[in-house]
């Protein structure tokens, strides 16, 4: 779609926006499906607990304009604003994972502390974290891209500053961040060209070190545990899985129906943050749930379409920072599919665009803004885009 808005990027003639149309249909409908069961889901929690039917729709309603809005900032910032101060983003991002784990300032929930109190809002500095770590490991990998993988300390650098952040999630904690940055960072390093034998290396001390990080604490071995048979303590560990997994029964092809939802009734615990989806499948069915995953998919195939054509213009930083994104959204959205219908164990991620949250829909909006940015400039004459790239 192209919108006839001309400008002027250092000296270079007029153009007209690019917007990837399929790809911002898609992130549309899903935040039209989000305010839709925000609104269905949280309504007895919020009369029973403000009083207020809609104290949570008011506010998801407030979070989605402001995050609107990111997705317009990120889309007219040229990505080489971001590139060129991608080290000051990871240090804010360090430092405010370091604030955020001072007692009296993050704000402790069910006792993780993850939150920053800003008055109207809290923001989850994590989601932050995640979105600083991918623009600085694609402008790293950018740079580095023609003699990457020839020595072993080639991608030992980054690993080290990525075990940072990596250590500050740990201690608030936050698993599921952990499991999807981890991920999100080998895609990236797979991508940059890593000798295979020290990539199988990494991945199976990674895989080791995951799996140590869930056996040093309890709780996260007692999750492990429950997920594979919720119903042996249905009404203790396993009560969250259970209410969520009669949900998804009671969907069953075409759904209760719209505001039906029987589980939300206090019943199922987060049922309009993380457990959404399985609200959604209680009143759309399994037909409902094919098609918001078909939306999901649509999504992420488009980011790594585009991720495609920036690999064959050899616009590295573009490529890096889509595919980042890509597995950034995918991989949270597996995870939050797969822990609402006991597949994985509890994790506590939001459903991308869906779930209730200003911090993830602000993130994730900016992260899609910035996207079709790249699509824009992808779009373009090969060489207007290259002389924009150097910032000529």
């Amino acid at each position: 779609m192209n919108i006839t808005m001309p400008f002027n990027y250092s000296g270079i003639a007029k153009h007209a926006w690019h917007i990837d149309r399929p790809l911002l249909l898609a992130v549309l409908a899903l935040l039209s499906v989000g305010l839709l069961m925000v609104a269905s889901a949280s309504f007895s929690y919020a009369a029973h607990n403000f009083s207020d039917e809609f104290y949570f729709v008011k506010r998801h309603a407030l979070y989605l304009v402001i995050a609107l809005g990111a997705m317009m900032v990120t889309f007219f910032t040229p990505p080489k604003l971001w590139s060129d101060y991608s080290r000051l983003w990871m240090l804010l991002a360090i430092v405010l994972l370091v604030i955020v784990l001072i007692p009296g300032i993050g704000r402790e929930v069910n006792g993780s502390r993850r939150w920053l109190s800003l008055g109207v809002m809290t923001l989850q500095v994590s989601e932050l974290a995640k979105v600083a770590v991918v623009v600085f490991m694609a402008n790293y990998f950018a740079q580095y891209k023609e003699n990457f993988g020839d020595d072993w300390r080639d991608w030992a650098k980054p690993l080290g500053l990525l075990m940072v952040p990596l250590f500050l999630l740990l201690m608030e904690p936050d698993f599921g961040s952990i499991v999807v940055l981890t991920c999100t960072f080998m895609v990236m390093l797979f991508l940059a060209g890593t000798k295979l034998t020290h990539y199988l290396g990494l991945v199976f001390v990674g895989s080791a070190a995951l799996y140590g990080f869930a056996a040093a604490a309890p709780y996260r071995m007692a999750r492990l545990a429950t997920f594979l048979d919720p119903w042996s303590d249905q009404f203790n560990s396993g009560y969250q899985l259970t209410q969520s997994l009669i949900a998804f029964g009671r969907g069953e092809w075409f759904g209760v129906g719209l505001g039906q939802s029987v589980q939300k009734m206090l019943y199922l615990p987060e049922a309009h943050t993380d457990f959404v989806f399985a609200i959604f499948a209680e009143e759309f069915g399994f037909v409902g749930v094919l098609c918001l995953v078909s939306l999901y998919v649509l999504l992420v195939l488009r980011i790594f379409r585009l991720s495609k054509k920036a690999i064959a213009q050899e616009y590295w930083y573009g490529a890096f920072l889509l595919i980042g994104f890509g597995f950034l959204i995918s991989g949270q959205t597996f995870v939050n599919l797969g822990v609402n219908s006991g597949l994985l164990p509890t994790k506590g991620l939001t459903l991308p665009f869906v779930s209730y949250g200003g911090s993830s829909l602000l993130v994730t909006c900016a992260m899609i803004g910035l996207v079709l940015r790249i699509g824009h400039e992808l779009h373009g004459d090969t060489q207007v885009v290259r002389r924009v790239r150097r910032g000529n």
